[in-house]
């Protein structure tokens, strides 16, 4: 009796099905394994651009004399690569008056007085690449002239021109070095804005949690995930067994004392913007009423909610969302545009920044 014509598919699809069975164990299987994990979460190995000059920040689109390349060594004595930034305002007024061309960088006596005059951006940026990739340039100069503030920006250990190997902890730990820096160079800490872009997020979230321990007002926006683990595996279970090196940020939001603003773009295809709206649930938890289960909670829940929550929609951008803090504002920018990799430069976005830390001008 002749085969059946289907049983020929049949057999090549159970197959292929066994085959991609195969594929995701292994992977599953890789990804346990802690080194393994950290180049997939950090992507640290991915040093954009190659062979970088970081000591010739003009060759990727700074001004000539606006940026110093300078390092910074952790307390567990690791050294890191970072720029300093002169804000926009600052860095004209200093090329105007000057009666020759500027040096190839600024002293740090420059860089003392810029930080006295204008407030300071620390960035913290996401996996992958190096302070000098092109889309990192773009918010430098971005923030340094529409928003006026000084920028100075870090390669985490393992990142860049930086020494050691990442790591959770390691992270924060440069973290806290980029802002103590600042102190030791005059800043005050409500002059220090604390900008995460996605993995930066989660590193801005631990040091804000450590510095409330330490009885310091700082202020923080980013553009997160709940979770930086989320990325690897998306079941919880498995993210408990298998994940080695998570950033948490959903468990210590409620942690830091701090004026919050997150922005998060919907067109965003690598992070769901979600994860936004749900750290800002966690947040508006503090002054919710307690859930009872009962049938009419969940109207008495948004009742409070809206009453709590300002929100406006702003035609063609987006919506935004605030209410008042036991620190001050906790903001929440949802963009319309900009992606994962450019919801900080939206101009939209940059203004609720500026009215929210009252930024965009010296002290």
């Amino acid at each position: 009796m002749a085969d059946h014509p289907n049983q020929g598919f049949l057999a090549r699809a159970h197959k292929f099905a066994f085959c991609l069975s195969i594929i995701y164990a292994l992977v599953i299987i890789l990804l346990a394994i802690p080194s393994i994990q950290r180049h997939v979460l950090y992507q640290h190995s991915l040093r954009f651009p190659w062979y970088a000059r970081f000591d010739l920040p003009e060759k990727y689109g700074l001004a000539p004399g606006k940026t110093l390349n300078l390092k910074v060594t952790t307390s567990d004595n690791v050294t890191l690569g970072g720029w300093f930034i002169l804000s926009e305002p600052y860095y004209q007024n200093l090329r105007k008056t000057s009666a020759t061309p500027l040096p190839a960088q600024p002293s740090l006596d420059v860089i003392q007085d810029a930080i006295d005059v204008y407030p300071t951006i620390l960035f913290l940026h996401g996996a992958a690449a190096t302070r000098a990739v092109a889309r990192r340039i773009q918010h430098y100069s971005s923030f340094s002239s529409r928003l006026q503030t000084n920028v100075f920006a870090i390669d985490y250990r393992g990142f860049g021109d930086s020494e050691g190997i990442p790591s959770g902890d390691g992270l924060a730990e440069d973290a806290y070095t980029a802002w103590m820096w600042l102190l030791e160079q005059g800043a005050r800490a409500s002059d220090i804005l604390v900008v995460g872009h996605s993995l930066g997020t989660a590193v801005a979230s631990r040091l804000a949690a450590r510095l409330t321990l330490e009885g310091v007002k700082s202020r923080v926006y980013g553009h997160p995930h709940s979770t930086a683990a989320a990325e690897l595996c998306t079941r919880p279970k498995a993210r408990q067994k298998l994940v080695h090196h998570e950033f948490d940020t959903l468990s210590i939001i409620q942690e830091f004392n701090v004026p919050t603003l997150l922005a998060h773009a919907i067109d965003d295809e690598e992070i769901p913007h979600l994860h936004s709206q749900t750290l800002l649930d966690r947040l508006l938890d503090l002054y919710l009423p307690p859930v009872v289960p009962l049938p009419s909670s969940a109207g008495i829940t948004a009742g409070a909610r809206n009453e709590l929550v300002r929100k406006i929609e702003v035609p063609s951008f987006g919506t935004v969302e605030e209410f008042d803090g036991r620190a001050g504002k906790v903001v929440y920018v949802e963009s319309l545009w900009g992606t994962h990799r450019e919801v900080g430069v939206q101009e939209g976005v940059q203004d609720v920044i500026a009215s929210t830390f009252r930024l965009g001008g010296p002290k």
